[in-house]
C-alpha cells in the first residue's frame, strides 16, 4: 500500500510540476512578445539602416530611421499602393500565402524562392520630391539556405550604395563571408544597369574583379570555396532588379509615373 501512495504521490508531484512549468513558460512568452515584437522591429530599422549606410554618433536606430519613408509597391503594376497597410504588412508571411503571392514559374524563378508576394515595401530617403536613396528587400536560395536582406541604391536608380543580409544559414567562412565587413565594402558605386536598360548586369564572378576590365563596374569578387553561394547572390539581385521584380517600378520611378 504504501508503494502504491509513493507511486501516487510522484505522479501528483510530476503533474503538478509540468502544469506549474507549462504556466510558467507561457505566462513568460506572453510578457516577453512585446519586447520582442520590438526588437525584432529595431533589427530590421538597423539593417535598413546599415545597407543604405546611413550613420550618426550619438543618434539612436529610431532617430535616423525617422529621416526613411516607408511605402508599398504592387510589383505588378510598378506602382504604389494603399492596398495593405505599411505599417502591419509583412512580404515574408505574404509570400507564404497562395492568397497574397504569385506562385512562380520554374523559368522565371531564378532566385529559387518558389512564391513571390504581391506587394513588397520599399525605404526612401529623400530630400522633398527627391529621392536620395533607396532601400529594397531582396532574397533568394543559396546552398543551404534563403539570404534576406537588403540592397539599397542611390538616387539615380543605378548606382549600389550597400548590400546587407540580415537572416541566412550559409557555411561560416564559405558561404557565411556574405557578413565579411570587406567583402560587403566592395558593393558600393556598382552598377546595376547599363545606360538605356533595365536588365540587370550586376552579378558576382569567380576569382577577384579585373578593375581594368570593362565590365568591372558590373561585377564583384565571387565568394572563396562558396560557388553556389555566390550563384544564389548573383540570382537573387538578377530577380529582384529584373522584369519579375522592382525593374518596372523602378522604370516608372524614372519616368515620374508612380
Amino acid at each position: 500500500m504504501a508503494a502504491n501512495d509513493s507511486i501516487k504521490k510522484t505522479i501528483t508531484v510530476t503533474v503538478l510540476l509540468c502544469v506549474v512549468c507549462s504556466v510558467v513558460v507561457s505566462a513568460a512568452a506572453v510578457l516577453l512578445k512585446p519586447q520582442q515584437v520590438s526588437n525584432k522591429e529595431l533589427d530590421r530599422k538597423s539593417n535598413i539602416l546599415s545597407a543604405a549606410g546611413i550613420s550618426e554618433p550619438g543618434k539612436s536606430v529610431d532617430e535616423l530611421f525617422a529621416q526613411i519613408t516607408t511605402k508599398i509597391v504592387d510589383l505588378e503594376t510598378g506602382k504604389f499602393t494603399d492596398a495593405v497597410n505599411v505599417a502591419t504588412y509583412d512580404a515574408i508571411k505574404a509570400a507564404k500565402d497562395p492568397a497574397r503571392s504569385i506562385k512562380l514559374d520554374r523559368q522565371d524563378d531564378i532566385a529559387s524562392i518558389k512564391r513571390q508576394a504581391r506587394y513588397m515595401p520599399v525605404y526612401l530617403v529623400q530630400d522633398g520630391d527627391q529621392i536620395e536613396r533607396i532601400i529594397l528587400p531582396v532574397h533568394g536560395y543559396g546552398l543551404w539556405s534563403t539570404l534576406y536582406g537588403f540592397l539599397a541604391l542611390e538616387g539615380d536608380l543605378n548606382t549600389v550604395v550597400g548590400l546587407g543580409f540580415y537572416s541566412h544559414a550559409e557555411t561560416p567562412g564559405l558561404g557565411g563571408e556574405v557578413d565579411n565587413p570587406a567583402w560587403k565594402a566592395l558593393w558600393p558605386g556598382k552598377q546595376v544597369y547599363a545606360e538605356g536598360s533595365m536588365e540587370p548586369l550586376l552579378h558576382l564572378i569567380k576569382g577577384n574583379v579585373n578593375p581594368s576590365s570593362a565590365d568591372a563596374a558590373h561585377q564583384i569578387d565571387g565568394l572563396s570555396g562558396a560557388t553556389l553561394t555566390s550563384n544564389g547572390v548573383s540570382n537573387l539581385v538578377k530577380f529582384w532588379l529584373g522584369e519579375n521584380g522592382y525593374a518596372p517600378f523602378l522604370a516608372n520611378l524614372r519616368a515620374g509615373g508612380v
